[in-house]
């Protein structure tokens, strides 16, 4: 389901992804690293997806491949509420409330082995993205993307007073200390179509003057690319570019505890059942109401 009045000429879908299905740390749990807890009932793969409903995204599809894909949904649900919408003064509030669909997006199989590396889950879940709203109209299909990941943590709030700077043609991307994505750094970013088709030939190597020697070796060598082997290509010209006051990855246990040691994880909570708690559309006797 499509929401929001996506299909008119003059709408601009932000679809936001999030990358769940490449495992980075080595906690090596019978479940998905993406939802690991950080802080009471919050876990990463929450903080990714309030992060894209602040970005102001219209969709937000989680690449997660189906063995761990049930644990994800049964967490999430089917959408999430924009917050924005919770703080408006409105005389009908439950009437301009806004849903925001979640998608749950599979690797291809093809890929899984050769390909499926960080970099790759990014761009196909975007090629999904394009793919599924394109077939249904011209008009849905997005026209940006917005990335946030669960393997690390930030204050997300902060991207607000961005929203429109976010949903427009001009990149946007988030920065730590001199870090970004195109250091390797788990910080949101966005890119358009043409950025897409300039990394996705990268990973398929077709511009292997782009990859450095030694990342070349071995059979399927696109499967252990990092984030900075494929982003720090990524177009950034005439981006907007904002700072995060702190930031945390939490892509492996010595992080993780660096993270839980640290005061910023006081700042991290739980956006509120208001916002981010289990729904489904097809639920007996839901009410819009009743959230």
């Amino acid at each position: 389901m499509l929401e929001n009045g996506l299909n008119h000429p003059n709408a601009f879908h932000l679809a936001g992804i999030i990358p769940a299905s490449a495992e980075q740390s080595d906690f090596g749990m019978e479940w998905s690293d993406c939802l690991t807890p950080i802080a009471p009932n919050y876990t990463a793969i929450e903080h990714a997806v309030t992060e894209c409903a602040w970005a102001g995204c219209e969709t937000i599809w989680i690449v997660c491949n189906d063995d761990v894909s049930p644990l994800i949904r049964h967490r999430l649900g089917e959408f999430v509420m924009d917050p924005v919408y919770f703080n408006r003064m409105d005389p009908f509030p439950s009437q301009r409330r806004k849903r925001i669909p979640l998608y749950y997006v599979p690797i291809h199989p093809y890929d899984r082995g050769r390909r499926d590396c960080l970099p790759w889950s990014i761009l196909y879940g975007a090629y999904r993205a394009f793919k599924v709203c394109d077939k249904i109209s011209k008009y849905l299909a997005p026209r940006m993307y917005y990335v946030a990941f669960p393997q690390a943590v930030y204050p997300i709030e902060l991207i607000r007073p961005h929203r429109k700077d976010i949903s427009s043609e001009r990149p946007f991307f988030l920065r730590h200390q001199g870090n970004t994505i195109k250091n390797g750094s788990y910080l949101g970013f966005s890119f358009d179509e043409r950025g897409y088709k300039h990394l996705r030939d990268i990973v398929r190597m077709r511009r292997k003057d782009l990859i450095k020697a030694e990342l070349m070796e071995g059979k399927n060598p696109a499967k252990n690319f990092k984030l900075d082997t494929i982003f720090e290509h990524v177009i950034m010209e005439d981006g907007k570019v904002v700072e995060v006051p702190w930031y945390h990855p939490i892509d492996n246990w010595d992080n993780y505890c660096a993270y839980l040691g640290s005061e910023d994880r006081k700042e991290v909570k739980h956006p509120g059942p208001h916002i981010l708690k289990y729904h489904e559309y097809n639920r007996i006797g839901y009410e819009p109401d009743d959230d």
